[in-house]
């Protein structure tokens, strides 16, 4: 009799062990998948917030491509307003480049102004003295002037008020630049052999 109590007692205790593990495994499958849930709903809140930042940013994108266009469209209007404002006044300084008395004779004469002085058809020797020495006389103007026939700077140093009146008139795109930048003083240091702290620049090629 004690012997089959001795196995009955031995099943039971195996049985309950058994329902132990059972029981264990049980629990331990409900937690995963409850982790595994509440990882989900983390997951899709983040992704909720990640939607919400992604949808401001979109509008702020749009705000500041609205005020872009309304810049350009004032930037627009800003030069064409300008442009309506330099153009007529460009216009009226190329007119008062033409009507201009240079010599000073009461009458509006163009290139008939004052009286024309004497001209080269080619440099003495072949040999132009470099006018650029001449502070407001550049490439281009140095080219206008060998057309005009003055190569040299005993020239320009012998001019009279009428005969700069003339070349100023005559030097088209550069007029009254004789008399503006005082050719015949700098003109006279140079044929003498003197030296102007401009010529002293060109020499040293610090000018062109």
């Amino acid at each position: 009799m004690f012997k089959n109590w001795g196995f009955l007692i031995g099943e039971m205790m195996f049985l309950l062990l058994i329902a132990a593990l059972l029981g264990l495994l049980v629990g331990w499958i409900i937690w995963g998948r409850r982790a595994r849930a509440e990882g989900s709903s983390e997951n899709a809140t983040q992704v909720d917030a990640l939607h919400a930042q992604l949808s401001a940013k979109e509008a702020e994108l749009t705000q500041i491509q609205d005020q872009l266009a309304t810049c350009t469209a004032a930037r627009a209007q800003l030069e064409a307003a300008s442009a309506s404002i330099v153009a007529p006044a460009a216009s009226e300084g190329a007119e008062a480049a033409v009507d201009v008395d240079y010599d000073g004779d009461g009458m509006i004469e163009g290139t008939d102004e004052g009286s024309k002085p004497a001209m080269l058809s080619v440099a003495r020797d072949g040999q132009e003295d470099d006018l650029k020495m001449i502070k407001g006389i550049g490439p281009k103007l140095e080219q206008l002037c060998n057309s005009l026939g003055f190569y040299h700077f005993d020239q320009i140093a012998a001019w009279s008020a009428q005969e700069v009146a003339w070349v100023d008139a005559n030097l088209e795109g550069f007029k009254g630049r004789v008399s503006r930048d005082q050719w015949v003083a700098q003109a006279k240091i140079l044929a003498s052999g003197g030296d102007t702290e401009f010529a002293s620049r060109v020499k040293d090629g610090d000018v062109y």
